[in-house]
This record gives C-alpha cells, structure tokens and sequence, in this order.
C-alpha cells in the first residue's frame, strides 16, 4: 500500500517541468508477518517532489527514511515529521537543477546503458567495489526505448541528452517496479544522476559506468 499527498502550493520549476513538493509512504505487507503477535510495524516513508509532466517521483537520500519500525500511530507521526524536518528541500532542487547543466553524447548514453546492464552480471565482490545500482535489466530497457521515443525526455536533435532528462528517463522507468522497491529505486536515480554527473566533470567514484 502506498500513498502520497501533494503540496502544490510549494513547487519549482526546473527545464518546464512544474515540481510539486510531495510527501508520502509505503507499507509493504509482504514485509511483515501478519500472524504474528504485535510487532512493530514497517514503513518507508519520503518527501520530495513530483514531476507534473510525466508524475515521477523525485527522491533524494536526506528526505526518505527505508525502514522505520514503529508500535504506534504516534510513533509514526514523531518519526515522520523529524524526517520533514531534516529534508533540505532547497538543496534537493539545486542538485536537481545542476542535472540540466550536465550533457551526455550518443556514445556516453551508449556506454552508461551498457555498464547499467553488466552490472547485473558483475560478481556481487565487483559490485562492492561500485556505487549501487538498483535499476532492473528490464528497466534499461525502457529507458533505452525512451531515449528515442519519449517527446518530453527523449534525445535533442543533436543526439545529446541532459542529465536531467536521463534522470527522468530512470524515475519513469521506475514506475514499473513494485512498491516494495519503487522508493529505494527512486532514491537510487537521484544519486546515481547526481554521480554521472560528476564523472562528467573528472570525478572518479561512477567513472565506470562511462568507461
């Protein structure tokens, strides 16, 4: 079960895309044992902001809590507003203004596809030694088809694409993981976008994923 409340009146725009700040969480049954005596309960909880063009979800690693275990309404409620209150909402959209600035070629988008799908078949020793990547094979292939495909994010007329439209190619890919997965996804695009785009400019921590 998942749920989400908008806050349009609290909103950017970033590239022609309207974000409107957006709470929400989810609670995956399949996470707790519904036999069992009380225990404490499962919750993921965010905040972030929605992208109106395409409704994806915008996740960054300050405004989602993955495991909260609480007894109580009141627990959850304390839990969830110390998180909202820990967001830096304005950082969050800088680094998401920042993915417009950064441009791949034709061959990095190549290359960063490629990697994205060796990286499922890598050792688990290997992935250790890289920044995670939660994307599915299934999900390269969507952005892959969406780069050629998707008017609002798709590539230019010169074959190049910004950062922030691989960064939505990734979040709407996304929408086809089940909730159990769909928050730590979506967190996972913004670091992942936020890494390529410092290895754009020399930085070596997601270099692999354009070599």
């Amino acid at each position: 079960m998942m749920f989400c409340i908008e806050i349009p009146s609290i909103h950017q725009d970033i590239d022609g895309c309207r974000l409107n700040l957006t709470i929400g969480g989810v609670r995956a049954y399949n996470e707790q044992n519904l036999y069992s005596r009380k225990a404490p309960e499962k919750f993921r909880i965010f905040i972030g902001f929605k992208n109106m063009v395409c409704c994806n979800l915008c996740v960054s690693t300050d405004g989602y809590k993955a495991s909260l275990r609480v007894m109580d309404p009141d627990a959850l409620l304390s839990s969830a507003s110390d998180l909202f209150r820990s967001y830096d909402m304005e950082r969050h959209l800088t680094q998401m203004a920042a993915f417009k600035e950064c441009r791949m070629s034709e061959s990095q988008f190549a290359q960063f596809l490629g990697k994205c799908r060796l990286y499922q078949y890598l050792p688990s020793s290997r992935k250790k030694q890289l920044p995670e990547l939660l994307m599915t094979d299934t999900q390269v292939g969507l952005v892959a088809k969406s780069y050629l495909d998707d008017p609002d994010f798709g590539r230019d007329d010169a074959n190049t694409i910004s950062l922030w439209k691989v960064f939505n190619l990734l979040t709407g890919a996304n929408k086809s993981s089940y909730i159990d997965n769909f928050l730590d996804r979506a967190e996972n695009a913004t670091a992942l976008i936020s890494g390529l785009c410092m290895a754009l400019y020399g930085d070596p921590e997601y270099s692999w994923f354009l070599s």
